[in-house]
């Protein structure tokens, strides 16, 4: 009988796509369910890598299927043995490796909560999220632990050699039991360390619907070699990166330390990756790094999520990985709600585009009062979830072919002289010009039009009265006349948020303070 990951196309996926469908691709059920069991236990005799870690600073590691298994039950008996219980939250502050890989299935499979914390956060970041999660541990290194002062509240553990070797003592077997609606994950947004975002409760099942975007967001099936260089402590790099392909039993590959494009370059080759999912910086970084054509690449499915991607590198994709770099579109808050169906041959990738809703979604653009917004026109995008209009807090707009295309958010809008401008097009606009690296775009107050543009330009290039208007006539000739930066500051650097998008509020509120 065929399964849902027999079938590669648009119109397959639309014929044969069900709940049950999706169920059938797992071994447990709507009662009994265990991330762990499914992504990798189930797979440990299967003979399979399960992990490529592609380290920044140091040889490459492999593990197995087998060895995983193994191992997070040895941590999950440990667990045991410190009194911990199911529903108890285990903090993980890790780089991508063995130990993160361990500690996080291992607590899943206990039925404890798992909570991956960036390793970049400083103390105050760490404490806002423990006070806000707490956990009985903290798993970290002890060069990470010397770093955060007296943290309350958790024992904080360092997991070196010497511990790695102390959890041989415990037995390599454990047999899982948890409800499929038990809490497994706790899973940050990427807001900044000063205010502490929403942290979403991800339940054992939620691993069912997350597969929706493997499936049609980024084209997971089975035989793929699959990386994702994102952090798995954001939910790309954890859900769509790590336990849909995994739960696929593929062999998938992750990044560790500080991202160095030719390193994640080098390893495409190497390690024959044939399906990337990435963040739009990524690909930039891949881009600007003026290396990638000392490569060759196997990829068959490339896709992107996090932010627009700029035409350039659009085409840089297209151009050195043979294939159309595909758009994912969704929020820890909701999942995935536009895609691009990688790897399907009968599905038109229309550059610019977010795609368009996966099989069994129901996603609108609305005016205010909850109508349909005509084609062409910009609006809110919803998602129909539960009988009722969710909003994404962002701006679309439909064409006539049903596709979608991000028009910023809500609060990146700027409405100058009653004309309404997107920050993410003009910024899209100033990164068609060859020298600039990196774009920021906000309002900023003005008596005459009540905003004006001001942009923010990263460049290698000296900032200049000539190059600011270089800019300021592209985004004039690509956008329209009025709709260009006024006000343009050469910078170092952009704020970002630990998972790497722009910060335009903290753009806006310096401005705000320098008023």
């Amino acid at each position: 009988m065929a399964t849902l990951t027999d079938y590669t196309s648009y119109e397959d996926a639309q014929a044969h796509f069900s709940k049950e469908k999706l169920w059938e691709l797992f071994d447990g059920d709507r009662e009994t369910f265990n991330i762990a069991h499914e992504c990798v236990d189930r797979h440990a005799d299967s003979g399979r890598d399960a992990l490529i870690i592609v380290n920044a600073d140091g040889p490459d590691e492999t593990i197995t299927y087998a060895e995983l298994a193994r191992a997070s039950s040895q941590f999950a008996h440990f667990l045991e043995s410190r009194g911990c219980k199911p529903g108890d939250r285990v903090a993980i502050m890790l780089e991508p490796s063995r130990p993160f890989y361990v500690a996080m299935f291992g607590s899943i499979k206990a039925g404890m909560v798992a909570v991956p914390l960036f390793t970049l956060f400083g103390p105050e970041g760490v404490r806002l999220r423990v006070d806000d999660c707490t956990p009985s541990l903290l798993i970290t290194t002890a060069s990470i632990a010397a770093t955060l002062g007296e943290v309350e509240g958790p024992e904080v553990i360092a997991f070196d050699e010497t511990f790695a070797k102390a959890l041989n003592e415990h037995s390599s077997d454990y047999p899982v039991n948890t409800r499929a609606d038990a809490t497994a994950a706790f899973q940050y947004t990427s807001g900044t360390t000063r205010e502490l975002p929403e942290a979403v409760a991800h339940s054992h099942k939620t691993l069912v619907t997350l597969l929706v975007a493997g499936l049609y967001g980024t084209g997971l099936r089975p035989g793929d070699r699959f990386i994702c260089p994102s952090s798995p402590a954001w939910g790309h790099g954890l859900w769509h990166g790590t336990l849909a392909p995994m739960a696929l039993g593929l062999t998938i590959g992750t990044y560790a330390g500080r991202f160095d494009a030719e390193v994640l370059l080098r390893a495409l080759q190497e390690h024959r990756f044939t399906n990337m999912s990435a963040a739009a910086t990524h690909y930039r970084m891949m881009r600007n790094s003026g290396v990638a054509g000392n490569y060759d690449y196997c990829l068959e499915k490339v896709s992107f999520t996090g932010e627009p991607i700029d035409s350039e590198t659009a085409d840089f994709a297209r151009e050195t990985f043979g294939h159309e770099v595909c758009s994912m579109y969704g929020t820890t808050e909701i999942g995935v709600v536009l895609v691009n169906y990688p790897g399907a041959e009968d599905f038109e990738v229309k550059p610019g585009s977010l795609g368009k809703p996966p099989p069994g979604q129901r996603v609108e653009v609305q005016e205010e009062d909850g109508t349909p917004t005509p084609v062409g026109e910009t609006g809110f995008l919803m998602v129909h979830r539960r009988g009722q209009w969710i909003p994404t807090r962002d701006l679309a707009q439909v064409d006539e072919g049903g596709y979608f295309y991000h028009c910023g958010r809500a609060d990146d809008v700027i409405i100058s002289a009653g004309w309404t401008m997107s920050a993410v097009e003009i910024e899209n606009a100033m990164l068609m010009h060859p020298d600039v690296r990196e774009a920021a775009a906000i309002g900023v107050p003005d008596e005459l039009r009540g905003q004006v543009v001001k942009a923010f330009v990263v460049s290698e290039r000296d900032g200049s009265d000539a190059f600011t208007e270089e800019v300021q006539d592209l985004v004039r000739s690509r956008l329209s006349a009025h709709e260009y930066p006024r006000l343009l500051a050469f910078v170092s650097g952009l704020p970002k948020t630990p998972a790497g998008k722009i910060n335009r509020k903290v753009l806006r509120d310096r401005e705000s303070e320098a008023l």
